[in-house]
């Protein structure tokens, strides 16, 4: 029970965080290019609590806590037809309007690198160090005779610092013959490796059959701080856009994919590590957040941008009637997104097993 209360808060915690700067780089980017905003809320559906402030802006928390949403004056509106009265989003020029809905996006990118800047200015970047700890049996690296324990100091000539570096060497050669140095006990050996492959969507990357779980934190100054948080979060950023794209393209890491009752479980796993595991969890949820939201879909902030780009083309909005239709289309496709992912959650959580059990 307390551990589902926990998750619960913390939930509420991370969506709270993350909608809410989401929003806000929306509302900004309105309020700098002249655009009244009408509404902020966080959630939707019957308003629980709310104020106005001197700007009009009525700022709100509502019922249903999964999202949020800016009202600017005259958004949603045949801007073909609707007035274009002074303040409204309607009489604003086209790389304004790009601008303000791209700025959702971009405000959960900075609230990444900003949390990972901090997290590592106070607490400390937390690195797994290049000490094995698992050797897969019938990998590369099993049968070079590699035991856990070794430490790697270089491959294919490459000096180690970090896990992370054998990884990035490894995949970049498959099936390919490295040199390793590593270190047993006090003793230095150099081996000969065959790496093996195995394929990522369309590429195919080097495979060792190593695992590490050694960890050390580094204490890091206030510029060292900055270029590893921006290392992070673009690191991050390609990785979240190489799943995008191993999905969309080649139908694969569908069964991995969490919605927001996987979201609420990890939310209280991590708050239970402590606030800077729960901070960095914040950052890389932000990171895919806002690249999700940058998907060319209808009723996402990439499907605005694309409806932008048409114009700019053009030289004239898309037809009232088509952007209709887009976004029930880019309506129906999120609904069932969102059942597919809860059904992976239920999965995961074993509530289907256990239903099929009861059904017998």
């Amino acid at each position: 029970m307390i551990e589902t209360i926990r998750s619960v808060l913390a939930f509420l915690v991370v969506l709270g965080v993350l909608v809410f700067f989401h929003e806000l780089g929306h509302y900004a980017a309105a309020r700098a290019r002249g655009v009244v905003v009408e509404a902020f809320s966080i959630g939707f559906g019957p308003t629980l609590l709310s104020w106005q402030a001197k700007s009009g802006t009525v700022w709100k928390l509502s019922a249903l806590p999964l999202g949020g949403y800016v009202k600017m004056q005259g958004w949603g509106e045949d801007e073909a037809e609707a007035p274009k009265l002074p303040g409204s989003f309607a009489a604003a020029s086209l790389g304004s309007k790009a601008l303000i809905v791209a700025a959702g996006p971009i405000a959960n990118m900075v609230l990444a690198f900003v949390l990972y800047t901090g997290l590592f200015a106070l607490n400390g970047q937390i690195q797994v160090q290049p000490v094995l700890s698992k050797i897969i049996p019938g990998s590369p690296a099993a049968v070079a005779g590699l035991l856990p324990g070794d430490r790697i100091l270089s491959v294919g000539g490459h000096p180690i610092q970090y896990f992370d570096d054998i990884q990035t060497i490894v995949m970049a050669h498959p099936d390919t013959d490295l040199v390793v140095e590593f270190e047993r006990g006090s003793v230095t050996h150099s081996q000969e490796i065959k790496t093996g492959h195995k394929d990522v969507g369309a590429d195919e990357v080097g495979l060792l059959g190593v695992e590490g779980d050694q960890y050390s934190t580094t204490k890091l100054g206030p510029v060292a701080a900055l270029a590893a948080a921006g290392q992070e979060t673009w690191k991050l950023t390609t990785q979240t856009l190489s799943g995008l794209a191993n999905l969309v393209f080649h139908g694969r890491g569908a069964q991995d994919l969490g919605g927001p009752l996987r979201i609420a479980q990890m939310s209280g796993t991590v708050a239970a590590l402590g606030i800077p595991s729960l901070i960095s969890f914040i950052a890389m949820l932000s990171v895919n957040l806002g690249l999700i939201n940058l998907v060319p879909i209808p009723i996402l902030d990439g499907g605005h941008l694309l409806f932008y780009f048409a114009e700019a083309i053009y030289g004239r909005p898309i037809p009232k009637k088509a952007q209709e239709y887009g976004m029930r289309i880019g309506f129906a496709l999120l609904l069932s997104l969102f059942a597919f992912t809860t059904l992976n959650d239920l999965t995961a959580l074993g509530a289907v097993h256990w239903v099929a059990h009861l059904l017998g």
